[in-house]
């Protein structure tokens, strides 16, 4: 046996290689691979072979490519022989001829073989960024129950582990195998039974995670499930940086224009607007950050800046509906839909100065993350209606918790990370966190950040409290100046007015609706209709402008909204 070629071993024993192909000439034991097609595996039966001297391979099942072959195609044989994986080296056909019905080739010996061991229990996981959406069908004691969409999050030949709406969590009692069918970005998709063996629900994030058992999959299952398992492997390696520069995408990880819509979690949701279903992708990498995080993960640096991009991309196209889209953002969690929050608007100040664009993208990816850090605190500890001095001084180390996993993040620059990340918490009389700085220690920058984060979190429902009023949170910082400069507060208010781009209000017709958009004085210019007091959602009504918003009335009060 030779050195390891990309985990496979190279087996040059005649006696093991013949004792491997025969077990390939069993039906279903074999699949040939076109050698510069997409690794896709079609059924072949190896009908005789002739040790030292040639294969004759039963390619019936695939004429299609029969004349390809003839035209001296490269091709691989591929199957499972013993517990292990094995391939051919790449072989050509000599000649092919129709016997009884049957189109028989003749290829060359493979004098040998790359073997790897099977490893059933092995889980390929799906880094951040790699994106496969699973349907899960049956379960819940009902025929017609409808299906579920979630996202895979690791594969191996036995099972796989879903991540599926919350409200999924009643089908998984089911003891009848269901149907988990995985939707890939080229548009593969595979279907098979399984039973659902185990399941976490995360109230938090809303999601519940159920971990699948295959029900006796097929020869022909199992070597799809194996082609799987090792493309994942080989893409996280791809996107870790681990395999070398050569190593190529993987096809099954290449959107096609021919494509299905995505399948995914998110892609059942429905949004206020276009704009709210684009900045979901952007939820999303923070969604699963938070996953990445609680598995003791790093940040990952390459999603991180291309989140970045895509929200000042957003932000660019149409900064308004960027800011409205924030506030849309209720079935995500509580953490992602403050940093989302804070980045957009924290931006929006920024834009109307001459920030270089690689310093807001900068600011808007501290921003998005800089709160991550209460995901590794206990659930119990972030949701407390009440602390005491140690469960506070605990709570308060959510930022040293997250400053070490920027560390892989080297396009951050340090005085971004610090400005605000890990001093955004401070206050100017010294009575922030996470170490007492006062004025003197705290840049402009800071200074700025902690009006956003302030504004932001109030506006917010919490576990001690309701949202407050945009009015209230203003006089709240107002009346704080030792803690919060003024400089900052007044020009936050000015520049967002009293009815931001976001706010629910009352009209003194009695109507309500979601302000949109402004005019230059910061007074709604666009408002779309509700009839509820909710977060904005597929069901709002009528989008009013101009004399039609005017024959609604003034503006009797803004209404809190649990977001």
């Amino acid at each position: 046996m030779t050195e390891p070629e990309d985990g496979y071993i190279r087996v040059e024993s005649p006696a093991e290689i013949e004792a491997m192909l025969g077990v390939l000439s069993e039906p279903g034991g074999a699949s040939l691979v076109v050698d510069d097609s997409d690794g896709k595996p079609m059924p072949v039966l190896v009908a005789e072979q002739t040790p030292g001297e040639s294969l004759l391979i039963d390619i019936s099942a695939i004429r299609e490519i029969a004349g390809e072959l003839k035209r001296g195609q490269a091709f691989r044989l591929v199957g499972q022989a013993r517990g292990k994986m094995l391939r051919t080296p790449t072989l050509t056909m000599a000649s092919c001829s129709e016997v009884d019905g049957r189109l028989l080739c003749r290829c060359e010996y493979p004098f040998t073989l790359d073997v790897l061991q099977r490893r059933e229990s092995y889980r390929a996981r799906l880094r951040l960024g790699m994106e496969v959406g699973a349907i899960l069908r049956g379960g819940g004691g009902r025929e017609d129950e409808p299906p579920v969409q979630g996202d895979l999050k690791d594969l191996s030949l036995e099972g796989c582990q879903l991540e599926l709406p919350i409200t999924a969590a009643s089908r998984l009692a089911s003891p009848l195998p269901m149907e988990v069918e995985l939707c890939f970005p080229n548009g593969s998709r595979f279907a098979i039974l399984a039973n659902a063996r185990r399941h976490e629900v995360d109230s938090a994030r809303q999601v519940v995670s159920a971990g699948f058992q295959f029900s006796s999959p097929s020869p022909d299952q199992e070597r799809r499930l194996w082609s799987f398992v090792r493309e994942i492997e080989r893409e996280s390696a791809r996107q870790a940086g681990d395999a070398e520069m050569t190593l190529l995408p993987s096809a099954l990880f290449q959107n096609q224009p021919s494509a299905a819509a995505p399948v995914g979690r998110r892609n059942t949701r429905d949004y206020a607007t276009p704009m709210a279903r684009r900045l979901a992708r952007v939820a999303g990498y923070l969604d699963g950050q938070l996953l990445e995080l609680k598995q003791e993960r790093p940040l990952a640096s390459v999603q991180l800046s291309r989140h970045a991009d895509r929200l000042l991309a957003l932000h660019e196209e149409d900064r308004e509906g960027a800011l409205f889209a924030t506030r849309c953002m209720h079935g995500e969690p509580r953490l992602v839909r403050h940093g989302l929050a804070v980045a957009v608007q924290l931006l929006d100040l920024s834009a109307t100065g001459a920030m270089p664009r690689e310093v807001r993208k900068a600011l808007v990816a501290c921003s998005m993350v800089h709160d991550l850090g209460k995901a590794l605190l206990p659930d119990a500890l972030v949701d407390a209606k009440r602390l005491d001095a140690a469960q506070r001084l605990e709570l308060h180390g959510h930022v040293e918790r997250l400053v070490p996993r920027l560390a892989s993040c080297h396009w951050l620059s340090s005085n971004m990370r610090e400005a605000l990340v890990e001093r955004i918490n401070e206050r100017l009389d010294g009575s922030g966190y996470p170490h007492g700085l006062g004025a003197d220690r705290l840049s402009e920058l800071t200074r700025l950040a902690m009006v956003v984060d302030a504004v932001d979190a109030m506006r917010r429902d919490r576990a001690d409290r309701p949202a407050w009023r945009v009015e209230d949170a203003y006089r709240y910082l107002l009346s704080h100046a030792e803690q919060f400069d003024q400089r900052w507060v007044k020009r936050y208010i000015k520049h967002f007015g009293l009815y931001p781009v976001g706010s629910l209000v009352r009209f003194d017709s009695g109507a309500m609706g979601w302000v949109q958009r402004q005019d230059a004085q910061c007074q709604p210019l666009q408002v779309q209709l509700t009839e509820t007091i909710a977060p904005p959602g597929a069901s709002l009504g009528e989008v009013l402008k101009g004399d039609r918003l005017a024959r609604l009335g003034k503006i009797v009060a803004e209404l809190p909204v649990s977001t």
